[in-house]
């Protein structure tokens, strides 16, 4: 056991928590403070990092004393946070999180997932397939991957071999510019975080820089547009006839989807297409490491999915089902929206945007996925903008697009608060209906999916 301590400021985040449960797991003793765990959320967060051995203390300064060696903060981090400022006055070295995930990541081999959509899912189904496969990764996620062994701690790390990595390569803040990865997989491409000139930029030098193949999908336009000139990329499908690796006879069903891969029937355990094409990038990024296409299909049916991506809750016994998911940009709710239309019933969705420069920025392709996807009888609720903390110009409101899409002739509602929510979900759920709650950077969302579950009915 190391006699200093590594120090997580913001430990609770998803980012933060897998990699300090991977250092913790690896002999290094850890310690960090979360503002959320001194307000009383995210107890259950608190208390598994605790089982892992890692000291909690408040986000009050008082845990960077002469023991800590080092303090891990986010790329957002203020400086005016007392753990800051006591590591400071201290002289003790302050690292980034993607600095300290790019050191590790770089003992190699490994598979950096980037994108705009999908990586968290194909980063845990890259993963699955090579533990299924017997090759022990070390794998670190943005999301908790629901294949987790009991001492895999909160589930969004995996501790393996330290010489092969898998990681979620996050675009949001640039950080992706720090790996240099064996196989860099391309996701998708759209408007989010940043203008897509910049995200354009990013994402070809991402690419380019793979040092045995990048993998992209070849039926998102801009990644196409990426992907088409760099020597050796590895390409993947359903609509697109050119992929290397082309799914075809999609077969959607209650439980899962199923597709056929080269004269052999796959299926997964988790909805939609946009999975399909998921797990062909998975596929192809194992398989430049040599995983036989084949053993990454059969490891794949036994993929359970990611927390809080079209995740089933629950079902009441009045046939009402509950579903938690992350989708926060127009891409994803198109994906995450058309899953659901596959099969007949009403769909309720309480979305609750994050970010008031996000949302001004995606609000025309956020309203056209409802608009599209949504039906006259379905019902939308969006309570007012999450604010994730930073400056923030208030110019836009959750009821500007509800206007929005009230205009196509949508059932779409504002709603002042979540008990709110409660009422209206409980007078207009049916026997049949399904129930979403949408949405990302605030982790109650997960447990108000919960709490609407009991709300609604006992559970089956």
């Amino acid at each position: 056991m190391s006699e200093t301590v590594t120090f997580f400021c913001g430990i609770g985040g998803s980012g933060m928590s897998g990699l300090a449960t991977l250092l913790a797991r690896r002999g290094v003793r850890v310690r960090g403070s979360d503002r959320s765990f001194d307000q009383g959320a995210n107890a259950d967060i608190a208390d598994a990092l605790r089982r892992l051995g890692i000291e909690i203390t408040p986000q009050d300064g008082s845990g960077v004393d002469d023991s800590v060696d080092t303090l891990v903060v986010s790329s957002a981090v203020e400086p005016t946070i007392p753990d800051v400022r006591a590591a400071t006055e201290r002289g003790i070295r302050i690292i980034r999180r993607a600095d300290l995930l790019a050191r590790i990541f770089a003992a190699g081999p490994a598979i950096a997932i980037g994108g705009t959509s999908g990586k968290t899912t194909v980063t845990a189904m890259t993963g699955h397939i090579l533990r299924e496969t017997g090759h022990d990764p070390t794998v670190i996620n943005g999301g908790i991957m629901l294949n987790s062994r009991p001492d895999d701690g909160l589930g969004n790390a995996w501790p393996g071999r330290e010489d092969l990595c898998v990681i979620e390569a996050d675009e949001s803040d640039g950080t992706i510019e720090l790996y240099t990865p064996d196989v860099a997989v391309l996701t998708t491409v759209s408007l989010d975080h940043r203008p897509l000139d910049e995200l354009r930029a990013l994402f070809t030098d991402f690419a380019s820089r793979a040092r045995l193949a990048p993998v992209a999908n070849m039926d998102n336009n801009e990644v196409r547009q990426i992907a088409t000139p760099i020597r050796g990329v590895r390409t993947v499908g359903i609509d697109s006839a050119d992929a290397d690796l082309r799914a075809t006879a999609i077969e959607p069903k209650p439980d899962g989807i199923a597709f056929m891969l080269d004269n052999t029937r796959a299926e997964l355990a988790v909805p939609g297409r946009h999975n399909v094409v998921n797990a062909l990038m998975a596929t192809t990024a194992c398989n430049a490491l040599g995983v036989p296409v084949s053993a990454s299909i059969d490891a794949l049916r036994t993929f359970r999915g990611t927390h809080r991506r079209l995740e089933v809750v629950g079902c009441t016994d009045t046939n009402v089902t509950v579903i938690d998911d992350f989708a926060h940009n127009p891409e994803k709710l198109h994906a995450s929206l058309s899953t659901l239309k596959e099969f007949p019933g009403p769909v309720a969705v309480f979305y609750q945007p994050h970010g008031f420069r996000p949302t001004e920025m995606l609000r025309d392709g956020l309203v056209a996925a409802f608009r599209q996807w949504l039906d006259a009888d379905d019902l939308l609720l969006m309570p007012e903008i999450y604010y994730a903390g930073g400056t923030a110009s208030r110019t836009i409101s959750s009821r500007d697009l509800v206007a929005d899409v009230m205009r196509s002739g949508r059932n779409a509602r504002f709603v002042e608060s979540r008990d709110a929510a409660l009422e209206e979900l409980t007078e207009w759920t049916t026997p049949g209906s399904r129930v979403v709650v949408m949405g990302a950077r605030d982790a109650t969302l997960a447990g108000f999916a919960r709490r609407l579950l009991d709300c609604l009915g006992d559970r089956r």
